[in-house]
């Protein structure tokens, strides 16, 4: 090499790679242009206090740059397939690799997506059946397709694939058959014009809408609820049934033609098409469903269900718990070679798929997840249960020099759970990957090679790298609100346990994985129930007890969403609560579904802060001398809304072969309001400055106003203080959607004799934000309620009064009582794989 070329200048051009990744300027959100050097094929786990900036920093800004490098290689129309980030703000990236993020994400909406479509066990499994099932005498072979619900050589003609039919019966239409047609005896049409205008119809058609209902020939009331038949005929609003058949045989000049739909075609219609969730809500409740009598449920034709493997349809084999999927392959396959003898070709496709699929069996069950079965729809799955099936996917996907990206992945995991995780990790940086994990776990902090702990504190007071390099020299940075839990320099969390003042007795439970349990569940005290994940935590307490106990006050909590009502509701096959229910008066149900699906939601107006803040608006002298009312400060209403973007703050472009823009209204700047709303100030702050503050900063701004300080002073004890007022309930995570109603719950005046059921309310929260928590559950508590929490992180389990422990293992080899009494009890039971764990934090 001709060394006149090396000097000084080319010496310093030369790019020298040293197996990091360099962050220079770094200003997403509140990072405050944070520079910083993080190894390459490593585990870096990104640490601080929820809201300090972790996220912002690894999906925000690194993994953004990266998915932004990458599409630049993608064509423009290919482009458009991907979900794009924003561009990061960042001055420069070095030494970035591609990048792949595995992020905390409710399953799809649509039932159809399931945990074998997530995993590709469902395409294999397709395969098997296609070319190594055993088919029928002179039944021809079938493709791969044929098996799949999802395509029309597959699905049932009868429920489209689906597995359920919606039905409507006359008694569901009609809830009150003493009622006339014109009284609104068919409840299920719609109560404003349109129900007027179908009862019109009725009466120019002939028939008598003031003759109670089940006077009425069954021909007429069939004929009026079942038919297809859409005539439209001439109406005459406001006249009477003579007057209308006077009027027709005069052949008057009609008010307008009307057209009739029956009852059963207009709430099938509504429930199909409706783009409003209120209205789908609404006739849903006049649906019943059921498995399809066609295919009994299986969603298949007749042709693939008549292939067997192992002597079971591929539906059979679809709601089988993967652990005993990978025991029927591993046990059939040696017989099916027996078989072969003469097809070498077909020996050697069975061979192919089945060794496919026990790998990717081995890992998902190393995860913990083989209490799932592959016809489990994701709408059900949580979202930790989600993210470790994408993980498992990648393990297998043998890609080398990446950067996985991953939100929390030990959400919704038992510690023992977690254990298999960190191999799992371990696997993929063994392959030559890196591994960027934003977490809150100790035990996954403990095992990484880097830390980057951010903050140190939240929103405006984060942003900051407190340190960054190896475990070891993080007990150095006294400022790190993480230090205290991983040197255990924090405060004990054990605690006296206090005495339940009486018992909720429940007995005979049969749900999912539970088969006849009894148990008892104290009342006045603090309860945390816990167990593997899978093991029946949640089918006991989430849905059994919340169920029974909403039926016995009155008030049943909702079952999810009008989406998920095409899926076949898991019901109770026994249980009751034999005793203790007349201690309770009132149930609270805090779970992690979002706020509100819309970003017009938000957390003041869910909280109904807002309503107070536009009041004291509307009273300012400037408001009263414009006569604006409370209502001109909601950009939901047209007289205080930008008109430009409609109160959204943004305006979407449409480019042609690229994604969507989303840009500031160019109007109002993002502010959502029109000018003349602006105008109106409190201290030099417009309402939309107001909706900009966090809860912290609108707890000093706000200091006189007793109201609000209270209701912010609860969402700080919550950790919620570095949210912004505005912020839309769209961009909340689960965790933090739980708490904005458990604040909103703790706002009320406490009446006691109140049950609290939280499932997982520490997810996504930082060592220092549970214990925040946990001091107002306590408070509860003490105020005279109950409180019952599905967990997993073992110093909640420490400072709970009781402890109810289920196992020992997930799916069947669980939902047995394995431990119960007070955590220094539990901890001693050998049974238990939650006492180890417990035993270390006491």
């Amino acid at each position: 090499m001709d060394k006149s070329l090396i000097g000084d200048k080319g010496e310093r051009n030369i790019h020298t790679d040293d197996g990091f990744v360099r962050v220079r300027g770094a200003r997403e959100h509140n990072l405050k242009d944070v520079s910083l050097e993080i190894p390459r094929n490593a585990l870096v786990v990104f640490t601080g206090v929820s809201g300090s900036g972790k996220s912002s920093l690894a999906f925000g800004t690194l993994y953004a740059e990266a998915q932004r490098r990458y599409l630049e290689s993608v064509s423009p129309y290919a482009r458009r397939l991907f979900h794009q980030m924003a561009v990061p703000e960042v001055d420069s990236i070095e030494g970035l690799p591609p990048a792949v993020a595995l992020q905390q994400q409710r399953g799809s909406p649509t039932t159809r997506s399931s945990v074998g479509s997530v995993t590709t066990l469902s395409n294999l499994l397709r395969m098997l059946y296609s070319r190594a099932g055993d088919y029928p005498q002179h039944q021809p072979l079938l493709y791969a397709e044929s098996f799949s619900p999802n395509t029309p050589e597959g699905a049932c003609p009868n429920c489209h694939g689906i597995g359920r039919v919606h039905a409507v019966d006359e008694r569901s239409l009609v809830p009150d058959d003493t009622l006339t047609i014109r009284e609104r005896a068919i409840a299920a049409w719609p109560s404003a014009w349109q129900g007027q205008n179908l009862r019109d119809v009725l009466v120019t058609l002939g028939y008598d809408v003031d003759r109670p209902w089940r006077e009425l020939p069954k021909k007429d009331r069939d004929w009026i609820l079942f038919t297809d038949e859409q005539p439209t005929v001439p109406v005459y609003a406001g006249y009477t049934p003579a007057e209308t058949r006077r009027a027709l045989k005069r052949k008057e000049e009609p008010s307008y033609q009307g057209t009739f739909t029956g009852a059963r075609k207009y709430v099938l219609q509504t429930f199909a098409t409706t783009q409003s969730a209120m209205m789908k809500r609404r006739v849903a409740q006049f649906l019943s469903s059921s498995n399809c009598p066609v295919c009994k449920g299986k969603r298949l034709k007749p042709e693939p269900l008549s292939v067997t493997f192992a002597g079971m349809d591929i539906a059979e084999v679809s709601r089988l718990p993967l652990n005993q999927l990978r025991l029927l392959l591993g046990g059939h396959l040696d017989k099916k070679r027996n078989q072969f003898v003469g097809h070498p070709e077909k020996a050697l496709v069975v061979q192919r798929i089945t060794e496919d699929m026990s790998a990717r069996l081995e890992v998902l069950l190393d995860l913990g997840l083989g209490y799932l079965t592959p016809e489990r729809s994701t709408p059900t799955l949580s979202p930790g249960e989600l993210q470790r099936l994408r993980l498992a996917t990648q393990v297998r996907s043998n890609l080398f020099g990446v950067v996985y990206v991953l939100d929390e992945p030990s959400a919704g995991l038992h510690p023992a759970d977690t254990e298999a995780l960190l191999r799992a990790l371990d696997r993929l940086k063994s392959a030559g990957n890196s591994l960027f994990v934003v977490e809150h776990e100790l035990d996954v902090v403990r095992h990484a090679d880097w830390i980057v702990d951010v903050g140190p504190d939240a929103g405006a007071q984060g942003g900051r790298i407190m340190y960054s390099g190896p475990l070891a020299g993080l007990k150095d940075v006294e400022a790190s609100r993480t230090r205290p839990y991983l040197c255990g320099q924090h405060e004990s969390v054990a605690r006296a346990p206090r005495n339940p003042r009486g018992w909720l007795k429940l007995r005979g439970v049969t749900r999912n994985n539970l088969n006849r349990l009894d148990t008892e569940i104290p009342l006045g005290v603090f309860t945390s129930v816990t167990g593997i994940s899978g093991s029946g935590k949640s089918s006991l307490i989430s849905q059994f007890l919340v169920d029974a106990v909403g039926d016995e006050l009155g008030h049943r909590k909702e079952a999810g969403d009008e989406d998920d009502k095409l899926e076949a509701s898991v019901e109770t096959l026994g249980g009751e609560i034999a005793e203790g229910l007349d201690d309770i008066k009132r149930l609270v149900v805090v779970d992690q579904k979002p706020i509100g699906r819309t970003p017009r939601s938000n957390l003041a107006t869910y909280t109904g802060l807002l309503d107070h803040v536009r009041k004291i608006f509307a009273s300012t002298k400037q408001a009263r001398a414009r006569r604006y009312d409370a209502g001109r400060f909601s950009f939901n209403v047209a007289k205080g809304r930008c008109e430009t973007c409609q109160g959204e703050g943004f305006v979407c472009v449409e480019l042609l072969f690229l994604p969507s823009v989303y840009a500031p209204c160019p109007t109002c700047k993002g502010a959502r309001y029109n000018a003349k709303t602006l105008e109106v100030k409190i201290r030099n702050k417009s309402i939309a400055d107001v909706l900009a503050l966090t809860v912290d900063e609108a707890f000093e701004f706000f200091s006189s106003e007793d109201f609000l300080r209270r209701c912010l002073g609860v969402l700080r004890d919550v950790g919620l203080g570095y949210v912004r007022l505005g912020q839309s309930a769209t961009e909340l995570s689960g965790g933090e959607a739980q708490r904005v109603k458990l604040a909103t719950e703790l706002q009320r005046a406490q009446r006691g004799q109140t049950l609290y059921v939280l499932d997982e309310p520490t997810t996504g929260l930082h060592p220092s934000d549970v214990t925040k928590l946990m001091r107002q559950l306590h408070g509860l508590v003490e105020a005279g309620n109950t409180v019952i929490v599905v967990e997993h992180d073992m110093t909640v389990a420490a400072a709970s009064d009781w402890i109810i422990d289920i196992g020992p293992g997930a799916g069947d080899e669980g939902g047995r009582i394995v431990a119960s009494g007070t955590p220094s009890q539990v901890a001693k039971k050998s049974r238990s794989r939650t006492a180890n764990y417990l035993a270390a934090v006491l």
